[in-house]
């Protein structure tokens, strides 16, 4: 997240169509719009003079739908009837506009195709609230949006900002909205609504960039929980002081694994099925059981190892009897 600065450009995932599609959805519409106009045709038969035949029939109806739509006309049948040419004005030849569009789709696809992402990206910000904002989608940043999935955030309410275009390409591919651009600056944080989220997640590639993205975003948002990985353990307290709620030192805590693995490498092993949701052990939050209020943490049959109370966190042995309103942090399977 470093060099050149580049304007935010926000991303949205959208449907892959391949060319085939794309191609049977013109001749579809073409179809639709050759029965149209055969149909106007053939109701009033009698409005249109044949110079090859005496009357016009179903055939020479659709012979007339099909050169006309082409604009091909070919003049050897006209309308004639009043009916037959308000038919004209109003239904044919805005069927000839229409089929004319068809054939020129491509050029016209590219600028609907402007027009409704606009429409897209209006709609979408419009809606976003107490959403997610992860800052770097490399290893740690696509880990940590795998964790919010796996607890139920909804995919739609996580946005993905990363300087690299390749990254926010594969975001947007996994199907999470993307912002292209500096997460430093404050305007490519607005793209992303961090104002309004209510987690912001910096798992920036360096510590300055982390700091840096901490500031802003903080200023931006006053009550969003904000959570750092930063690399080295003595930058913490800066990244604190920048407005981080929490900070996560990831060398510092690799290190520790790789000592303990040395050593006692069940150990590691555990704490690897602590870090990894889904492999053997989870650490889970959630509120107690009716069973689980008013009795001390130990006596519990779940493996509680904090309570959350009003805003603060207990060790397990710091609390007498579970209450109502807390919270509990489990270790289950």
């Amino acid at each position: 997240m470093t060099g050149r600065r580049e304007p935010a450009n926000v991303r949205l995932p959208l449907p892959e169509v391949g060319p085939l599609r794309r191609m049977g959805r013109r001749v579809l519409i073409a179809l639709v719009l050759l029965a149209v106009m055969f149909v106007a045709v053939a109701v009033d038969l009698d409005g249109y003079k044949d110079n090859n035949h005496e009357s016009l029939d179903l055939l020479g109806a659709l012979y007339y739908a099909t050169v006309s739509l082409s604009t091909t006309g070919y003049g050897d049948i006209v309308p004639v009837s009043d009916t037959a040419r308000i038919v004209n004005i109003l239904v044919v030849t805005p069927l000839r506009v229409a089929f004319l569009v068809v054939l020129i789709g491509t050029t016209f696809e590219v600028l609907t195709e402007r027009t409704r992402q606009e429409w897209r990206l209006t709609r979408w910000r419009s809606t976003l609230r107490a959403h997610t904002v992860v800052v770097g989608y490399g290893t740690k940043g696509r880990s940590a949006i795998d964790t919010l999935v796996r607890n139920g955030v909804p995919v739609g309410q996580i946005v993905v900002v990363d300087r690299n275009s390749e990254l926010v390409k594969e975001a947007t591919a996994d199907g999470y909205a993307g912002v292209l651009g500096d997460a430093t600056r404050s305007s490519v944080l607005r793209h992303a609504s961090a104002g309004a989220a209510s987690h912001i997640i910096v798992a920036a590639d360096r510590d300055d960039t982390a700091v840096l993205v901490t500031l802003t975003a903080r200023q931006l948002n006053k009550d969003a929980v904000i959570a750092v990985s930063v690399r080295e353990a003595e930058n913490a307290p800066l990244v604190r002081q920048s407005g981080a709620t929490s900070v996560i030192t990831s060398s510092e805590a690799a290190g520790r694994l790789l000592g303990v693995a040395t050593t006692n490498p069940e150990i590691s092993d555990t704490m690897s099925e602590l870090l990894v949701p889904g492999e053997g052990l989870d650490i889970v939050e959630r509120a107690p059981t009716s069973e689980e209020v008013g009795k001390p943490p130990a006596e519990c049959d779940a493996l509680i190892v904090a309570i959350l109370r009003a805003g603060r966190k207990y060790h397990y042995d710091q609390v007498a009897t579970i209450e109502a309103g807390d919270l509990l942090v489990v270790i289950t399977t």
